[in-house]
């Protein structure tokens, strides 16, 4: 953590300029920016924090790693609905072979970012309160510093320890809430219990002071009381307080309706779309973060590597007429002949390979209303709230008398309408659950010949393909709450941190 620290003021200097603050910089050059100098005035705190969601989203570490969303991406890769191809990108992820190894890039990768966004949102909350300028403008920012950090630690809480359920005293990450210095000593581990109440504790600072922030309709990936509350009801849901989650969820959604059935099947990449709370915006000229519908996209011309195929027996879990059914095609390119494309994500703009990033959905709020109320045992209202997202995708409602469990129920839900939006590690590791990933049937009783389908309904005998990972490396059968799911904290950190493991 200490070299991360040692970064701060140059991170703050590069997020001053990628916000394009002419004014604020004038003829200095970066070096000569001071601490006090971008914290003095309101506006200026906002370039910060703009430039720092800037950095967070549009900063490239690899072309495997384009921003915060490919942690998403890597969620889903290493979740059961996904079947990766051996494009690069996401192969060793879905394979086991990466997030567990503290030397890989990715896996510094996400650290880093993680908690330099956490050092920014430390030093504009501790500073804020001094700068010149609106008092209302201060309140909101101040407002925004705390729900983006909490945003931080839930997702770290989300892939670095196993459930609260499981351990609520099991050791995670550690916390930084104050701003750092290069002579900041490095901070043990706190519980996992610990790390999800920061996060509840942070947005719940944050709803007062962003009740009055009127967000800008263009501008929909700046953070706001719904917003602040969506991410209250996930930390809620999370960390098994099941009435707060329904009731934070509920006031999330209010004000967004459900998409239709033709805007599901429009790419969701349209950051305009009635259902979105929050999202990123990209446009041709800050389209660093659409680079990765390249691996989203399987259908598109345009798309690079089109790695993110649906697992083979993925669409089963759907009725018939469920509008998301449409999505569904059999790939008939020689290459990839067997693979199921799931057309859920498409680039908006194939010539300029531009798409908007989803990042909260009224219906993922649904879905978390209708898991609370049955983890709290009102089934009544969980059933209400699991068939009104069910009504709007044309899917037959769930009937108590003749479904199966309603918590099992709730949970494919989220399989099928959350797919590629970065929830599937995470909702394996927060319930205890397990990868399922089947195998195809073999053709002729041995193991190196399988049978794929074709298009038109026929089989094609093909040797089994290596995408199929259907264990953890070491060939042990994926199981519940297996600390394989994990991601490694990386080797620098614990070189450079020597309290970590205290």
């Amino acid at each position: 953590m200490k070299k991360n620290r040692l970064t701060l003021l140059t991170i703050f200097a590069t997020v001053v300029l990628s916000a394009c603050s002419k004014d604020f910089l004038n003829n200095r050059p970066t070096n000569a920016i001071t601490d006090d100098q971008i914290f003095n005035t309101a506006d200026n705190v906002e370039t910060v924090i703009n430039g720092t969601w800037s950095y967070m989203f549009e900063s490239f570490f690899t072309y495997a790693v384009p921003g915060y969303k490919s942690i998403d991406l890597t969620s889903d890769a290493m979740g059961s609905d996904v079947a990766v191809t051996l494009k690069y990108g996401l192969r060793d992820a879905y394979a086991y072979g990466e997030m567990l190894d503290k030397t890989q890039n990715r896996v510094g990768a996400y650290w880093g970012l993680l908690y330099k966004v956490i050092d920014n949102a430390n030093n504009i909350i501790a500073k804020v309160d001094n700068a010149t300028g609106d008092e209302g403008q201060k309140a909101y920012l101040k407002g925004q510093a705390y729900a983006l950090r909490a945003y931080c630690y839930l997702t770290l809480a989300s892939y670095y320890q196993l459930s609260v359920k499981t351990n609520p005293n099991a050791k995670a990450v550690p916390i930084y809430t104050e701003p750092s210095t290069s002579t900041t000593p490095g901070k043990p581990r706190e519980t996992i219990a610990r790390v999800y109440q920061q996060v509840i504790d942070d947005l719940l600072k944050a709803e007062p002071l962003l009740k009055n922030y009127q967000r800008d309709g263009a501008k929909k990936w700046k953070i706001d009381l719904h917003v602040a509350q969506g991410l209250l009801a996930r930390a809620y849901l999370y960390s098994g307080k099941y009435a707060d989650a329904a009731t934070k969820a509920a006031a999330a959604r209010s004000g967004y309706s459900l998409m239709s059935g033709d805007d599901y099947n429009k790419g969701f990449n349209d950051v305009n779309n009635v259902e979105w709370i929050w999202g990123h915006g990209q446009t041709p000229n800050q389209s660093n973060a659409s680079y990765n519908f390249n691996y989203l996209d399987v259908s598109s011309a345009a798309s690079y590597y089109y790695s993110f195929m649906a697992d083979p027996f993925f669409k089963d879990n759907f009725t018939q007429g469920d509008v998301r059914t449409r999505l569904f095609e059999w790939d008939t390119t020689p290459s990839r002949e067997g693979f199921l494309r799931y057309k859920k994500f498409r680039f908006r703009d194939p010539q300029a390979m531009v798409g908007d990033l989803v990042l909260m959905r009224a219906a993922e709020m649904y879905l978390i209303e209708a898991e609370a109320y049955a983890e709290s045992g009102n089934q009544g209202k969980a059933v209400e709230a699991l068939n009104t997202l069910r009504n709007a995708r044309n899917a037959v409602p769930y009937d108590p008398a003749h479904a199966g469990n309603l918590k099992d129920t709730i949970l494919l839900e989220r399989r099928k309408e959350l797919w590629g939006e970065g929830f599937s590690l995470s909702d394996i590791i927060r319930t205890g659950g397990t990868v399922n990933r089947r195998a195809f049937l073999s053709f002729n009783g041995g193991d190196s010949i399988i049978k794929v389908p074709r298009a038109n309904g026929t089989f094609k005998s093909v040797k089994a393909v290596g995408h199929r990972i259907l264990s953890f490396p070491n060939k042990v059968p994926f199981t519940p709450n297996s600390t394989n799911y994990l991601f490694a904290i990386p080797i620098a950190e614990e070189q450079n941190n020597p309290n970590l493991y205290n």
